[in-house]
């Protein structure tokens, strides 16, 4: 995939509220996130939550950095893995 096609996927996955609410969690945890803990930290639904988490995971704004057996299934955590300068800028989570 070139680089545009990536810009412009990303572009479309940051224009959509919860995917840049999630991606603000993320950032402001510092470490990786389950999709259950965002859910409760925004206070959205799990299943609309993991849905944007994957999205998010396939441009490339997060990624798997490890999964837990949990109660029958297995527990996904995320981290931010995003590092265009101007989306970082556009979410207000630039580094400093």
């Amino acid at each position: 995939m070139s680089d545009d096609q990536e810009h412009e996927d990303l572009i479309k996955a940051l224009n959509h509220p919860l995917r840049r609410g999630i991606l603000r969690r993320v950032a402001r945890t510092g470490e990786a996130i389950s999709p259950r803990e965002i859910a409760a930290g925004l206070h959205q639904p799990l299943s609309n939550v993991s849905y944007h988490v994957r999205v998010l995971a396939e441009c490339k704004a997060v990624a798997l950095v490890r999964t837990k057996p949990v109660r029958g299934s297995m527990q996904h955590f995320y981290a931010l893995d995003l590092d265009a300068p101007w989306a970082l800028e556009a979410l207000g989570i630039a580094p400093s």
